[in-house]
């Protein structure tokens, strides 16, 4: 985690489409599988936007069966950068 940027956190969250993804994985504190995150956008858009974000730190992506399923890096962002995830999960 000492790798993870905050140039690049944001980064990642100056999309709407990524930040909704945080959201929802905040909303439902659980891992959960690219498809199951309610987003008007194609299968490629989704899977882009979920690469985003785990190449700037902000989620943990692991193989369950044959479903990726993907995780908040909650206690990591929380410890590095604290209050951001406060401001994420407010609507503006």
């Amino acid at each position: 985690m000492e790798d993870v940027t905050l140039p690049a956190v944001m980064q990642a969250l100056a999309d709407p489409c990524r930040v909704a993804i945080v959201r929802e994985l905040l909303s439902r504190d659980a891992s959960l599988a690219c498809h199951e995150v309610p987003l008007e956008i194609s299968k490629a858009t989704r899977s882009h936007h979920f690469d985003v974000l785990r190449q700037a730190g902000i989620i943990h992506t692991q193989s369950e069966g044959t479903r990726c399923m993907s995780s908040l890096r909650k206690k990591e962002l929380d410890e590095r950068f604290p209050g951001l995830l406060k401001l994420v999960e407010k609507e503006t």
